[in-house]
């Protein structure tokens, strides 16, 4: 990347974050204050899994070009004075000069710390909280520290657990997730003792325990063998002041454990208000899916080092949240959902791939992505994440929330998914950068001026895409109706699965087949009572009188 593609990516941001600071300096920088952004942004590249984090100077913290008058004797100056006072000894990897609206910023380019060895400036250590700059926590110092000898715990051996300490109906389990994901050795492995079943599938190590085989497959009373981290996951019943009303335990074997948890769950009929025919009649709150993939994400992604439970919270207001501790690895969500391939790094390395082998999760990248399209084909709002407190937490609501972002959805079935994912930042009143607001305007999605935006309610008037939309109504009855009219005008007769295939992919995919095939007979019966069409021995042709 050359450095005025590098400029524009670092000012399209929406805000100062933990790995890139703005500053104003005109003819200098004091050198004391550089060396304690130097060791913060480096500490939290670390932490953040960057390979740079960036300071730059000439611009205003809302990104507003100054510009700098620093030449090129200070910026080595500053290179020796860092390198003299940083421990391990540093300094910043390049320095750029970029001509921008006719004014000179500089990009100090500060690498990541080294996995082990957190940086320091004058023997203290910095980080950031934010836009904040401070000395670094001790929970992040010593994440750094132990980077060097950090061991995967999920493949650590249990020396004194045996095959006994495992549930055998979770292993009865196991081989048939196992089979289903390896059908080609569907014969073979009835044939494998427990023990080499569970070696092949990469649970235990050589016939060892591991804490993943506890996890995974042990007894509840076997949890005190991972002690002090603990397999439990606490479902808990809030009603709409979020006061508890029920609660519930869960313990190894996870294998299973999603089901007895979304039986615990009330997943409600959610009645959409009628818009037309933009809309189903109704639908089940949270789809099966994203309740197993957000639950099985915090199994293999919880870091048990710290000893917190997984914690599943469902309110009656309609949403549902799923927590694990530790803090999230992915650069961001939003890479996650629109990256073409997986995370090529996990904290559970071993209890993942157990995980993958028993049909639990896929490493291909594609669950996160598939649980925001579920979303949105119901017209609900994004599963919503926050990473504070070294936890992540997923929200999932359970019903529309912004009534114009849910007609957006289904008027614009062609919309990207990072458009999607910028409409729901402005159904929930989240801040967009400038590029985010200069998209969203250029393609008439939104109104309103910064920062009080809302999402464009006139879809058809606005976009000027009258021919679209009306196709997009098209879905109605009115539009099957004439379509079945059509058909038997051209062809004179025709059958139930005729018109089947005729209509099928026409109809949104927010209603599943059966819906589609009520709705198509449905509108054949309104059609003949109508005195439209006529049926005889099953095949239907226009009357007489149309």
């Amino acid at each position: 990347m050359n450095k005025e593609k590098l400029l524009d990516q670092l000012l399209s941001i929406e805000t100062e974050t933990e790995v890139v600071e703005f500053k104003v300096a005109g003819n200098q920088f004091d050198k004391d204050k550089l060396g304690r952004y130097f060791s913060a942004l480096s500490n939290e590249a670390n932490l953040n899994n960057q390979e740079f984090a960036y300071l730059l100077i000439g611009v205003k913290n809302d990104k507003t070009i100054v510009g700098t008058s620093i030449n090129d004797l200070q910026t080595n100056d500053y290179k020796l004075e860092i390198s003299k006072h940083t421990s391990p000894k540093n300094s910043f990897s390049n320095v750029y000069k970029v001509k921008k609206d006719g004014k000179q910023v500089l990009i100090f380019e500060i690498p990541a710390a080294q996995k082990g060895q957190p940086v320091s400036w004058k023997g203290h250590y910095y980080g950031r909280d934010g836009e904040s700059l401070g000395p670094l926590s001790d929970y992040d110092r010593d994440r750094i520290k132990a980077q060097t000898n950090q061991k995967d715990w999920s493949a650590e051996i249990i020396n004194d657990a045996s095959i006994e300490d495992l549930s055998s109906e979770a292993i009865d389990f196991a081989r048939i997730q196992y089979k289903e994901k390896n059908p080609k050795l569907k014969d073979e492995i009835d044939t494998w003792s427990d023990t080499v079943f569970l070696d092949k599938a990469k649970v235990t190590i050589k016939g060892k325990i591991t804490n993943t085989a506890i996890l995974l497959l042990g007894k509840p009373e076997s949890e005190h063998f991972i002690n002090p981290a603990a397999a439990r996951i606490t479902w808990i019943l809030k009603d709409k002041d979020n006061v508890e009303k029920d609660y519930e335990h869960f313990f190894c074997p996870f294998i299973n454990v999603t089901e007895k948890v979304g039986a615990k769950i009330r997943n409600l009929k959610y009645r959409y208000i009628k818009s037309g025919n933009l809309f189903p009649d109704e639908v089940d709150q949270y789809d099966p899916y994203i309740i197993r993939e957000a639950l099985h994400n915090c199994i293999a992604h919880q870091d048990y080092t710290l000893g917190d439970k997984i914690v599943v919270v469902e309110n009656e207001d309609g949403w549902i949240s799923f927590t694990n501790a530790g803090n999230f690895i992915p650069k961001s969500v939003e890479e996650v959902v629109t990256s073409d391939s997986p995370e090529s790094k996990y904290r559970n390395t071993f209890l993942v791939g157990a995980m993958v082998n028993l049909n639990m999760i896929d490493t291909i990248g594609s669950g996160i992505k598939r649980m925001f399209r579920i979303q949105k084909s119901k017209f609900f709002p994004l599963p919503e994440y926050d990473f504070s407190n070294h936890k992540v937490k997923v929200t999932i609501t359970g019903k529309v929330v912004d009534v114009n972002y849910a007609k957006k959805l289904a008027e614009l079935p062609n919309l990207s998914l990072d458009e999607i994912i910028l409409l729901d930042k402005v159904a929930k009143q989240k801040e967009l950068s400038d590029n985010e607001i200069k998209n969203l305007k250029l393609k008439h999605l939104i109104e309103g001026r910064k920062p009080n935006f809302h999402i464009a309610a006139d879809v058809a008037a606005i976009t000027g895409e009258k021919a679209d939309y009306m196709k997009q109504r098209g879905i109605d009855n009115q539009y099957c109706q004439k379509m079945i009219l059509d058909y038997l005008q051209k062809f004179k007769k025709g059958t139930r699965a005729d018109f089947e295939e005729l209509l099928l992919d026409k109809l949104p995919d927010v209603i599943d087949v059966t819906q589609k095939k009520d709705k198509i007979k449905n509108n054949l019966q309104a059609l003949r009572k109508a005195g439209r069409i006529i049926n005889v021995d099953k095949v239907w042709m226009l009357s007489k009188n149309n």
